[in-house]
């Protein structure tokens, strides 16, 4: 998958041992020469050398004694530092020669080296052109360049000239917000649920607005109704209702004055082919298994990542933490004395870690798709057996087969019975039957990746209560739902999970520090794991009516706590606040009719509060959000699941309506006219963040499937494109999309699994 552009990475890092002067603030972001002097039009200025060098014909060149070993000690580098930003694309380029051909190094000169850096450069007696594209693996305040000179085995004179260094240029970014009138770019349904536009308008008065279909042809028409100002975006917008319109149609679009919409889909099967892709992203995100291009197309096809195949180290035999690691993630030193097979699975998000705690979520929201079918009818979609992943056709439900992809990876993380004690605050504790947190390289790898390319060491990260507590509640619930189709493998995850909870239980406080962050993967840390506590429980009492664990979820906080704080409204939950989880399946599943009432009456007292803020006259587009954090199209959708799930619980069309009209946002009708579904609608994502589908980066990298979905706006972003562009956006606006900036594009498998959900719900009505 890597081409030749990306394989010819370089990068900079920290000059540990360097005291000179720093270059100066770009006064444009993104744009401005790094290096400094690089042509020597000022002679030596700003770099030094070993020997010492000089100008000559306009080159900086350096004579090298023949057999002079590599590292530093002969070099050309800059006397300088400068700020480098990690995931940020650089271009390096330089002419050099050298009178006695032999290769050079371009890496930094001191400690911590990048791991994506040590590039070589073939010097031949003619000048050639060099252009290396990079992305650092690490933020460096006190980079600098260096061309190491050793290696050569005769005596040698190295030129250099034309060196040149600089960020991606994006001084000239300005913002798509698309046409004026925002629209669910995909479409509408037929004849359930609103259907729904904003305008953006300065004006105060209602506007009329006409429905044309692809024959040009006036359909209907009406009048705007103004809603003042938008608080989410500082848009000025005003509500087209189109809801009594109810004829099948394609290319429709709605028109006022000369603003028009992008065109869209009338159907009663509109989310059919959305479901298929959105559960298919996760086919494409396995972990241990060649990708079929047969199946989702040859661009997509790749070998088996992670499978002990050279350069891989693999996940098959995988050892804890280096003690060297664990100082910097735990602040005291941890390992462990065995390793584990931790095959399969999903890649989590832009990375190719895989994350207990973000798995537990992903593939619980999966196994309740399904589960839900089982309970509140409609068309039975998550019944399908013909997605096209390799399993299909086996009788089992190919929403199954995949959730179990991620299950047995989830199963493999226990820590075994019966293992040593291991160190955890000072003292020996026993952590058997616990789950590792995550799994995932030492260091960072480049955009893109391919997975079976991947060189770096995998590692198992400590064990954690949060983790253990997710595998106890997946797996209970895979116990029950997978029992009708495989009794072997259902007592498999009941005997995970009854044990996984016991080893909780006995260590309800090992958490997962914030500290364990940035060698090679995020820290997914969490500081209060009650939530997980509740939501095990839940699961455990649906699965076997054991009255103890009845008795846990009663004395549990989450059990009289709340509707804001259970469902975490109105920020939505996600995999760091789960009780939501355990109360959407209690009241969905439970057959205790007496305490049915009140987990019900629970769910549409937080569905209440999301139907109010869809009315609240300040919001202009239908988001069920007040605040955007990272990944806020995956709390946008969980939302939509609250209030989808009280629509299934009481029949109430109120909140059918509003969790319908709320899924507009996602694909289209937002500030920026943005389809956060990849391959859904003219202005949909198209650069996501992931060592999968970096193709902006390397054309022979393919783009995202159609179905992933970004994470969308994020008023806290922060990364190297984010930073450059959207200083001072409005909140609804702070969303750029660039292959580098994970702050607001990237995939996630959690991110997916919410979409899975709505759009399974959806399509079943």
């Amino acid at each position: 998958m890597l081409g030749t552009t990306l394989a010819l990475f370089a990068a900079t890092a920290m000059a540990t041992g360097l005291s000179g002067r720093a270059v100066s603030k770009p006064p444009i972001p993104g744009s401005p020469q790094i290096i400094e002097n690089g042509d020597f039009t000022n002679g030596t200025t700003g770099w030094v050398s070993n020997p010492t060098g000089g100008i000559t014909s306009g080159q900086y060149c350096v004579s090298v004694p023949a057999n002079t070993p590599s590292g530093n000690f002969s070099y050309l580098r800059t006397d300088y530092t400068f700020l480098e930003t990690k995931n940020d694309v650089y271009t390096l380029n330089f002419t050099a020669s050298s009178t006695s051909p032999y290769d050079v190094l371009v890496r930094t000169p001191d400690p911590p080296l990048d791991p994506n850096f040590n590039r070589t450069a073939s010097l031949t007696s003619s000048s050639k052109t060099f252009s290396m594209r990079f992305s650092p693996a690490n933020q460096a305040p006190n980079a600098s360049v260096e061309f190491d000179l050793g290696g050569n085995s005769a005596a040698t004179t190295v030129c250099f000239d034309n060196i040149s260094m600089k960020r991606i240029d994006r001084s000239g970014y300005r913002q798509d917000v698309g046409p004026a009138i925002k629209v669910n770019q995909l479409g509408y349904l037929l004849n359930k649920g609103p259907k729904r536009a904003t305008l953006v308008t300065n004006s105060t008065r209602a506007q009329i607005w006409s429905l044309v279909n692809d024959s040009g042809d006036v359909c209907a028409q009406g009048r705007t109704i103004p809603r003042g100002r938008d608080s989410a975006s500082g848009d000025h917008v005003q509500t087209i209702d189109f809801s009594r319109f109810e004829k099948a149609g394609h290319n429709y679009t709605l028109k006022v004055a000369e603003a028009m919409s992008f065109p869209f889909e009338i159907s009663s099967t509109l989310y059919s082919g959305l479901y298929k892709d959105t559960l298919r992203f996760f086919y494409q995100q396995r972990s241990g298994i060649a990708i079929d291009g047969s199946l989702v197309s040859d661009q997509y096809a790749r070998a088996a990542g992670h499978v002990q195949v050279p350069p891989n180290t693999g996940d098959v035999r995988v050892p804890c933490q280096t003690v060297t690691d664990s100082l910097i993630a735990y602040l005291e030193p941890w390992t462990c004395n065995y390793t584990l097979d931790v095959t399969q699975g999903w890649y989590d998000a832009g990375d190719q870690g895989k994350y207990v705690v973000n798995g537990g979520i992903a593939v619980a929201q999966l196994l309740m798709a399904y589960e839900r079918s089982l309970h509140h009818g409609g068309k039975p979609i998550v019944s399908s057996d013909t997605l096209a992943i390799p399993e299909s056709h086996n009788k089992l439900p190919d929403i199954l087969d995949e959730a179990k992809w991620e299950l047995e990876f989830l199963l493999k993380m226990q820590v075994p019975q019966g293992s040593p004690p291991q160190l955890f605050n000072g003292s020996m504790v026993d952590m058997s039957g616990m789950a590792h947190h995550k799994i995932h390289d030492n260091q960072w790898t480049p955009l893109p990746t391919d997975p079976s390319q991947d060189p770096k060491r995998r590692e198992l990260h400590r064990p954690s209560t949060a983790a253990t507590l997710n595998l106890a509640a997946a797996a209970a619930m895979a116990a029950r739902i997978y029992k009708p189709f495989d009794k072997e493998f259902a007592a498999r995850c009941l005997q995970a999970s009854t044990s996984s909870y016991t080893a909780a239980q006995r260590n309800p406080s090992i958490l997962a520090p914030g500290t364990d962050w940035d060698l090679g993967g995020g820290a997914y840390s969490d500081a209060s794991v009650d939530d997980e506590f509740y939501w095990a429980a839940a699961e455990l009492h649906l699965t076997t009516f054991d009255s103890q664990y009845q008795r846990d979820i009663a004395s549990n906080n989450y059990s009289s706590a709340n509707v804001s704080t259970v469902f975490s409204v109105p920020g939505g939950f996600s995999w760091a606040s789960v009780a939501a989880l355990g109360r959407l399946d209690l009241a969905s599943v439970s057959n205790d009719h007496s305490k049915r009432r009140d987990l019900v009456r629970s769910v549409t007292a937080a569905a209440d509060v999301y139907v109010a803020l869809l009315r609240n006259g300040s919001n202009g587009y239908g988001a069920l959000l007040e605040h955007y954090s990272w990944g806020s199209t995956s709390n946008h959708l969980n939302n939509i699941q609250v209030v989808a799930t009280a629509y299934d619980l009481t029949g109430n069309k109120v909140y059918r309506s509003a969790a319908l009209e709320a899924i507009d946002y996602i694909l289209g009708r937002n500030a920026l006219a943005q389809s956060y579904v990849v391959g859904y609608g003219p202005k949909s994502t198209k650069s996501v963040h992931s060592r999968l589908y970096a193709h902006e980066l390397d054309p022979s990298a393919p783009r995202a499937p159609p179905g992933s979905l970004s994470g969308g706006a994020n008023e806290a972003a922060s990364d190297p494109p984010a930073d450059d562009v959207l200083q001072g956006c409005a909140p609804q606006k702070c969303y750029v999309d660039d292959v580098n900036s994970y702050s607001t594009n990237e995939v996630a498998i959690n991110w997916n699994s919410a979409l899975v959900w709505v759009v399974a719900w959806a399509a079943s009505l």
